[in-house]
């Protein structure tokens, strides 16, 4: 046997490494990023804020300030506090790793979010994905009977979800949470909170299995790497015991409180891309031999169907056009043929509309731009 084979568990052998398409000259629609960045008078002052940290120290490990901000900016009921991740991701890792008791098992819809699934894996627990419906929406009679067979230790669910953009209804997920009890914890993953239309956080104190989660990435800070968590006491304790001390760096830190003293700023332009969405939804919804799903999110999944176009031959004509979205075609049986695109500024997104008219106008292969 190899080295690698003596010493790599199995099941990370198998896996393939996350990848992130290289996006330098690219229209970037492929990410779900807020394309606003703060204005020039606040880059400035933000310069001056990040240039009196104190690099040479580690963190204050409680980030009571920071946390503070987190709780009164978006929501968490009085008496609720957070936990802190390197974004969603390490949040993620962290219930992994506090849950992963032998034979656990982590349940979710699929399609959904990759790192649930992989997470799982990295802790060396069972996966179990539950199929959406054709439409995309919640197949609750199959998730409760899941639950009975498996008895999750995590169960996730998106709200909204990614990459469909479904906003799941509020009584099945009631209905995932009376079923899991107390065998397990449900996560619901509020990434693109800022563009839906509802929030359990409000709810926290209803159920005692119920945890929150969100980032900041989507508001237009997806450079910082920061999330939150947030659920009752008992449960916030458990995880924060395996939360690397110093998790969130003085710079994001800094930042983040920063960007936090301006949450009007934040809202506008979560205004404009709610409004964005609906004019970018109905001009696609226009182009001959595409689908567009309902979206609760700051993205759109569309299907190409028609006109002799797969997904996969849109997607390469707009590489070749210098245009980056997401094809999601091969991640699930019910994606087949689909793109997700992020939803960006009028300019950008008129841009993309071009670029995705000439490739379905075209009768040809993908057009083949100068890349220089």
């Amino acid at each position: 046997m190899s080295l690698i084979e003596n010493i790599i568990r199995p099941e990370v052998r198998a896996l393939s490494a996350y990848h992130v398409q290289d996006a330098d000259g690219f229209l970037k629609l492929d990410a779900m990023e807020n394309p606003y960045q703060l204005s020039a008078q606040l880059r400035a002052a933000l310069g001056a804020r990040l240039a009196d940290v104190a690099m040479n120290r580690y963190p204050v490990p409680s980030y009571t300030t920071l946390k503070a901000s987190l709780c009164a900016s978006f929501g968490v009921p009085a008496g609720f506090d957070v936990v802190l991740g390197n974004g969603s991701d390490e949040l993620i890792a962290m219930v992994s790793v506090a849950c992963a008791r032998p034979g656990a098992k982590v349940l979710a819809p699929v399609p959904g979010f990759v790192m649930y699934a992989m997470s799982a894996r990295f802790a060396g627990m069972e996966f179990v994905g539950v199929p959406l419906q054709a439409d995309l929406t919640l197949d609750l009679p199959a998730m409760l009977a899941a639950i009975v067979q498996h008895r999750p230790a995590i169960t996730y669910l998106a709200y909204p979800n990614n990459p469909t953009g479904t906003m799941f209804e509020a009584d099945d997920i009631v209905a995932i949470l009376q079923a899991v009890g107390d065998s397990g914890v449900v996560i619901v993953d509020e990434a693109y909170q800022p563009f839906a239309p509802a929030s359990f956080m409000p709810r926290l104190a209803e159920f005692d299995n119920l945890l929150v989660m969100r980032t900041v990435s989507k508001l237009g800070l997806a450079g910082i790497r920061l999330g939150y968590m947030s659920g009752s006491a008992a449960l916030l304790a458990e995880f924060d015991k395996v939360r690397p001390p110093y998790n969130i760096n003085v710079l994001t830190q800094t930042a983040a409180e920063f960007v936090l003293e301006h949450t009007d700023m934040l809202a506008a332009q979560a205004t404009i891309l709610r409004e964005q969405r609906t004019v970018l939804g109905a001009a696609l919804a226009a182009l001959p031999g595409v689908e567009v799903f309902p979206s609760a999110a700051n993205f759109l999944l569309i299907r190409i169907r028609g006109k002799g176009k797969t997904g996969d031959d849109v997607f390469a004509d707009l590489l070749a056009r210098k245009v980056l979205v997401k094809n999601v075609g091969k991640m699930h049986a019910l994606l087949e043929d689909c793109l997700r695109i992020t939803v960006s500024t009028p300019e950008e997104n008129a841009s993309f509309l071009a670029a995705i008219s000439a490739s379905l106008s075209s009768s040809s292969g993908p057009h083949h731009a100068n890349r220089t």
